[in-house]
């Protein structure tokens, strides 16, 4: 692994902890009102896919609320799981799961949106989908511990989106969500590469 990749490695490591640490008051509030981690994770997902509707509308900044709610709860659901000692091996993999289907329900709606060309939300849904499923690849096929490094994660990539949209909503003919599909894109494919090259250096030619 090279230094870069390292230095990335531990920032992404600090900010999660920082991440998890800031947000477990509200899992204990959530633990308070009777909520599960996965009665989240099901809000979520349901957030999500009115988030795709809005953008299939057209309806930017209701895309871009109903998006940031998405990202909100997906946090929650881990904050919740860790404050109330519920987390489980199914749990974490429906919360996954569920990810990925939000991201499927978003770029499609922006793809239908007529809003951008259709390629390049197609291409931002591949980076996303292969980045995730490599990183998951590595630490189940591989047993690897984690494998989060890469130059942008899912919660920049939403807020790259998020914020394309917002400018598309007030400056539509300067294609911003379409230069942010394209940047997620490009960036996603990138994190994938850096996460095959992370675990060839860690797994070796280990059978």
């Amino acid at each position: 692994m090279t230094t870069e990749q390292e230095t990335t490695q531990s920032l992404n490591q600090k900010k999660r902890a920082f991440y998890e640490e800031r947000s477990l008051f509200l899992g204990r509030i959530c633990v308070k009102m009777g909520l599960t981690p996965n009665v989240i994770t099901v809000f979520s997902l349901l957030v999500s896919l009115m988030s795709g509707i809005f953008f299939w509308k057209a309806e930017m900044l209701l895309g871009v609320a109903f998006m940031l709610l998405t990202s909100f709860t997906d946090m929650l659901d881990g904050s919740t799981a860790r404050a109330g000692n519920m987390g489980t091996l199914f749990g974490g993999m429906f919360d996954h799961v569920a990810d990925r289907y939000g991201e499927f329900f978003i770029l499609a709606g922006i793809a239908l949106s007529g809003s951008v060309h259709a390629g390049w939300a197609l291409a931002a849904l591949f980076g996303m989908l292969i980045a995730s499923y490599t990183r998951a690849a590595a630490e189940s096929i591989g047993k690897m511990e984690n494998c989060a490094v890469g130059i942008m994660g899912r919660l920049e990539k939403f807020i790259v989106i998020m914020v394309g949209a917002s400018l598309e909503s007030f400056y539509p003919t300067q294609r911003w969500l379409e230069l942010a599909l394209i940047l997620v894109a490009l960036t996603s494919l990138i994190t994938a590469a850096q996460r095959l090259l992370y675990a060839r250096k860690i797994l070796g030619n280990r059978s």
